[in-house]
């Protein structure tokens, strides 16, 4: 059976079904350290504040850090 027959059945609604994610508390936390360090070096894009978050110790990648 569907998810969509399924909810149709028991008459909920589909967006209770699927699974949301929760990583938005080490995405917030991520967000601000980026702001801080764009707002000390104006000057430094995505690649440089991915270096210095990775030398900080976060295990982020540089497309994360530039899609943030």
């Amino acid at each position: 059976m569907s998810a969509r027959r399924a909810c149709a059945v028991l008459k909920v609604p589909r967006s209770t079904y699927h699974h949301r994610s929760r990583r938005g508390g080490a995405q917030a936390e991520l967000r601000q350290r980026i702001r801080e360090i764009a707002g000390t070096r104006v000057r430094y894009g995505y690649r440089w504040i991915h270096v210095l978050l990775r030398r900080e110790g976060w295990a982020v990648n540089a497309k994360r850090v530039w899609r943030l």
